[in-house]
C-alpha cells in the first residue's frame, strides 16, 4: 500500500491566522504520526479575491512555523479542464441543471437555512423545462449549475463515510452521510466551471489523498462532498475534524472578520513556538 497521503489547501484570498496555523499543524502532525507525507494545495479559484501577494505570503508563514512540502504545489486555477471534465460527467447523468437565481432570489424564496445559516435554496430552477433553460441561456442570462441532490441520493442510496482520530491506534467510525440538509448545491459557478465543493474532490483522488483534517465548521459540508465521490466513482478519504481556534469574542477566526494575522504576530516579535502553543501544539512540527 502507497503511504498515508494528507493536504493542506488554504485560498489565497487573504493572510493566514491562528486558525490556518491549527489547521496546519495539524494536518503536518497526523502525516508524521501516520508515516506520510502532508501536501500543500493553492485553491485558488475564486480569480477575483485570489492575489499572488498572498500565495507568497502563504509560503512564508508556513515556512516560519516549520513546514516544508513537496514541490511542485498544485493550484486549482490550472485545473478548470478537470473540475469542468467532472461536471460534465454529472451532466451526463442528469443530475446538473442551470439555475439562473440571484442571492436576493433565493433569499426572498428561501425556506429555513443550510447548516452554514445560508437561505436554503428552494429548488426554483429545477423545475424550468429544457426549452426554457436553453431559451433563457440563448439570452445571455448567466447561469450556474446546481446539483439535484434528490436525485443524485436516490442513485447512490445511503452514504457513510469514515472518521479517526489522526493516529494508527485509534478505531475508524463510521458517519452517515446527510446532504439532503444542504439543498441543491452549486457545482459550477457563474464566474468559473467549477466550486469548492467539486475542486477539492476532484483534487483529493487526483492527488490521491488518504487522510484529510478540516475545522468543524467544514464537518457538515462533507457530506456533499461524500456524494460527490460516490457519484463520480472517487475514493473517500478518512476524515478527523479538529477544534476551531475562537476570537475574542467567542466566534471562529475567519479572514472577513479581520481575524489578526499569522505575519501580524511575527511583526509584534511572536515566535513559532508560542504559535504552536497558541494552537495547543506544545512540540515542534
Amino acid at each position: 500500500m502507497s503511504k498515508p497521503l494528507l493536504r493542506f489547501a488554504p485560498s489565497p484570498n487573504g493572510p493566514l491566522h491562528l486558525g490556518h496555523a491549527l489547521s496546519a499543524l495539524t494536518s503536518w502532525a497526523a502525516a508524521r504520526r501516520l508515516g506520510g507525507e502532508c501536501l500543500l494545495r493553492i485553491e485558488d479559484i475564486d480569480l477575483g479575491r485570489c492575489k499572488p501577494e498572498f500565495v507568497g505570503a502563504i509560503f512564508a508563514d508556513l515556512h516560519w512555523l516549520g513546514l516544508d512540502w513537496r514541490e511542485p504545489v498544485l493550484r486549482q486555477s490550472a485545473r478548470f479542464e478537470a473540475y469542468e471534465a467532472a461536471a460534465d460527467r454529472l451532466l451526463a447523468m442528469n443530475l446538473l441543471y442551470p439555475c439562473f437565481c440571484s442571492r436576493t432570489d433565493i433569499a426572498a424564496q428561501a425556506q429555513g437555512s443550510d447548516p452554514d445559516g445560508a437561505p436554503l435554496y428552494p429548488g426554483t430552477c429545477r423545475h424550468l423545462s429544457p426549452d426554457e433553460q436553453a431559451a433563457r441561456i440563448a439570452r445571455g442570462e448567466k447561469a450556474q449549475y446546481r446539483l439535484d441532490v434528490a436525485a443524485a441520493t436516490a442513485r447512490t442510496g445511503l452514504l457513510t463515510y469514515t472518521t479517526a482520530m489522526p493516529t494508527l491506534s485509534d478505531r475508524p467510525q463510521i458517519r452517515f452521510a446527510w446532504p439532503e440538509r444542504w439543498g441543491d448545491v452549486v457545482i459550477q459557478r457563474k464566474d468559473v466551471p467549477t466550486s469548492y465543493n467539486l475542486s477539492v474532490v476532484v483534487d483529493d483522488a487526483a492527488q490521491g489523498i488518504t487522510h484529510v483534517t478540516r475545522g468543524r465548521d467544514l464537518e457538515a459540508i462533507t457530506d456533499i462532498h461524500v456524494l460527490l465521490q460516490m457519484l463520480l466513482g472517487l475514493p473517500s478519504p478518512i476524515y478527523h475534524f479538529h477544534p476551531l481556534v475562537p476570537g475574542p469574542d467567542g466566534q471562529k477566526l475567519s479572514k472577513s472578520r479581520h481575524a489578526q494575522s499569522l505575519a501580524d504576530l511575527r511583526a509584534q516579535g511572536w515566535t513559532a513556538a508560542d504559535v504552536r502553543r497558541a494552537v495547543g501544539f506544545s512540540a515542534g512540527p
